[in-house]
């Protein structure tokens, strides 16, 4: 005698739901079920009724019930419908098209989930079951009209997806053109006050002796415009002594200030005989008018 591959429990879990009248009683849950009680319930008999896990006659179709209770029931839309559509006794002619005398009963009042129990399953577990291929019930045209739809929508939302993420990025792709344009197309400054790899050949400002560099072809470039580069040099020039007197002076009155917080006699003398060159060469300039 072989041994059988289902216990008792098993078998009295699937001739339970055998016995139900509709999805409320399939899934051990009140008609004012809360969404989280729902799921609860229905991740409890999924795994009690997979027919990968129990053997027992009638697991399929059992399975097939809970899958299509909650799919119906979490479904606000639906819920209301299947609320609305008349009592259990006057269904009572209605007969389940699910085989070996599964129910007498239609509890499904008409209703069927637009999706598979092993689909619902999966979504819950991620496949802990991959092995069955199983359907709620539902007609051969049904489900080929349902994949195809699914499969037309796939294919209509990736243009628009990819449409959307074109015109998304147009603008990050026109300001990078625009700013590789602007390089090329401004042209490097006449002069540099620092020397550096472009800029090798020293000059100074006919007023003020200010140094400068250049490049080479720097008397080529400006001829007859000696005189305007010479005072952007003293414009920057001033600039640039300007924001360093500034810093000089901060830092000289910083060091007063913590001479005279800590009392310290030798700070306070560092900071009364602190230098300020560009300050000083700042005031040089305001003589002649600049400022």
């Amino acid at each position: 005698m072989t041994e059988k591959e289902y216990t008792d429990d098993q078998v009295v879990s699937v001739q339970r739901i055998k016995k139900c009248k509709d999805y409320y009683e399939i899934l051990c849950v009140s008609k004012d079920v809360t969404e989280a009680e729902l799921k609860k319930k229905y991740r409890k008999l999924a795994l009690e009724l997979h027919p990968d896990k129990n053997k027992a006659p009638g697991a399929v179709e059992a399975f097939k019930a809970v899958g299509n209770a909650f799919a119906v029931l979490s479904d606000k839309d639906k819920r209301k419908q299947y609320d609305m559509y008349g009592s259990e006794e006057q269904q009572t002619s209605r007969r389940s098209q699910y085989h070996d005398g599964f129910a007498s009963y239609d509890y499904s009042r008409g209703f069927d989930s637009d999706v598979s129990a092993e689909e619902i399953f999966n979504m819950f577990f991620g496949g802990g079951f991959p092995s069955s291929t199983i359907y709620v019930r539902r007609n051969h045209n049904h489900h080929n009209r349902y994949r195809h739809t699914r499969q037309n929508d796939n294919t209509t939302q990736e243009e628009p997806n990819l449409y959307a993420l074109f015109v998304q990025l147009m603008p990050v792709v026109l300001l990078f053109l625009l700013s590789l344009m602007s390089s090329y197309l401004t042209p490097d400054p006449a002069f540099s006050l620092i020397k550096t790899n472009k800029y090798l050949y020293e000059r100074k400002t006919r007023e003020f002796e200010i140094k400068f560099y250049v490049k080479e072809t720097f008397d080529q470039d400006y001829k007859g415009n000696f005189r305007e580069v010479e005072q952007q040099v003293i414009e920057e020039y001033l600039a640039m002594i300007r924001s360093n007197c500034y810093k000089e002076r901060n830092h000289k009155e910083s060091m007063l200030w913590r001479a005279r917080a800590y009392g310290d006699a030798r700070l306070e003398q560092r900071a009364k005989d602190f230098k300020l060159p560009n300050c000083e060469r700042l005031s040089e300039f305001q003589k002649y008018g600049y400022y």
